[in-house]
């Protein structure tokens, strides 16, 4: 199959969705990758790194005709672009990336309309087998790490404790908030820096999960049951609980320097966590740092991509740290996106096993209509209709059936 890879367009969007390592096993397996002109410049993979491995660099015509187009930011998770790249595109063909079709499901019926086949990444289950596939994962560690990094260089005060002729200083106390993969990376990195650090996760799995990393758990008292779905991720708790939540939070956000706030859930507003009243409790010179700016931010005073100074205290909302570390991120993207088409692609041909929770679960568009069933509530749509019983329904040049998604010329 042919398999193609976009120049990112998303404004600040410095990944790419595969690295010139990764198309040595797409080509031995028969693939042909075609990489857009200067797809990899900003993340330190030249075209000439591509075209070394073997890859064809082409124009973004030719890319974006491929069977299978492959992206960081796929249409629907920069809805301003959504309907620019759904018009290249042509029916049967297949996108992967994040799509956040939970927080774009306009873009996803568009795209489902222009009859194209799109996995969103950002749907994941949260099982075992998945892990190898989880770019949420892999892009929260480096949004953690990088979080950390940020505070301390925003910081009126050094992160370890220090003992000289001149006196003590006094570590930094850092707070962590949601002990999720960011939260744990960020613990982990402040930790080693030399601050002292707390951490508070609604979930009371993550307890052991924060103190494993060195930070000690803050125990609100709160009954949190229901905070984790059965796929993993963080849900929903009601506006009653964050009020008795931010009530008890105050204090330790007063007595922190720092407070990381990385808690999420998908296709709602982030939950408000840290309140203008705690923002101005805390001492002058203090960080926050906001890892869910992008969807609302959990402080209230916090400006997505904007730093914002209130009564001396410092407010970063930053919405893409990953990208930030484009190197990095890319390199780990890339894995997690190889080894869900290794699964996805058989005998040449994209197959729709929907036994696979993997398969399942990513699949939001197909046949002309959104299939997913949280993206179709949120458009208001009747459930879809049972899947017929066979295993696995293939998708491109080898399928040899009348009833495959057409495919692109010269595949």
């Amino acid at each position: 199959m042919r398999i193609g890879v976009v120049h990112e367009t998303a404004a600040g969007e410095c990944r790419v969705a595969l690295i010139p390592q990764e198309v040595d096993g797409l080509r031995k397996a028969g693939h042909e990758v075609l990489v857009e002109t200067g797809a990899g410049a900003a993340a330190g993979f030249p075209d000439a790194a591509y075209a070394e491995r073997g890859a064809l660099i082409a124009s973004a015509t030719d890319v974006l005709g491929a069977e299978v187009v492959l992206f960081v930011r796929a249409p629907g998770s920069a809805p301003t672009l959504a309907d620019a790249l759904v018009a290249w595109l042509r029916p049967g063909q297949v996108t992967i990336g994040l799509a956040d079709p939970l927080g774009s499901p306009a873009a996803a019926a568009a795209i489902a309309a222009a009859g194209i086949t799109s996995f969103a990444l950002d749907l994941l289950p949260r099982i075992t087998r998945a892990q190898a596939m989880d770019v949420l994962s892999s892009q929260a560690t480096l949004a953690g790490y990088k979080a950390a990094l940020l505070a301390a260089s925003r910081l009126n005060k050094i992160f370890p404790m220090l003992t000289t002729a001149a006196g003590t200083l006094p570590p930094a106390r850092a707070l962590v908030i949601g002990a999720g993969v960011a939260g744990l990376q960020a613990i982990a990195t402040c930790k080693r820096l030399g601050a002292v650090v707390s951490a508070y996760d609604v979930r009371p799995a993550a307890r052991e999960q924060a103190e494993s990393v060195g930070a000690s758990f803050v125990d609100l008292g709160l009954d949190a049951a229901g905070a984790e779905t059965t796929g993993g991720y963080a849900a929903a708790l009601g506006e009653d609980f964050y009020r008795r939540q931010r009530e008890a939070l105050g204090k330790v956000v007063a007595a922190s320097d720092i407070v990381i706030t990385t808690a999420q859930v998908q296709g709602v507003r982030a939950p408000v966590l840290v309140t203008a009243e705690m923002v101005h409790a805390m001492s002058p010179g203090s960080v926050v740092v906001d890892l869910a700016a992008a969807q609302g931010g959990n402080c209230e005073l916090s400006e997505p991509d904007t730093e914002v100074d209130v009564d001396g205290v410092t407010l970063l909302a930053p919405t893409n740290l990953p990208a930030t570390v484009p190197a990095h991120a890319s390199r780990l993207y890339a894995k997690n996106l190889t080894n869900f088409l290794k699964l996805l692609i058989v005998d040449d041909a994209v197959r729709l096993d929907l036994d696979d929770p993997i398969i399942a679960d990513t699949l939001v568009t197909h046949g002309g209509e959104v299939v997913a069933p949280r993206v179709r509530e949120r458009l208001g749509l009747a459930a879809a209709e049972p899947a017929p019983p066979a295993a696995a329904e293939p998708i491109g040049p080898a399928a040899g059936q009348a009833t495959d998604v057409p495919t692109t010329a010269g595949g």
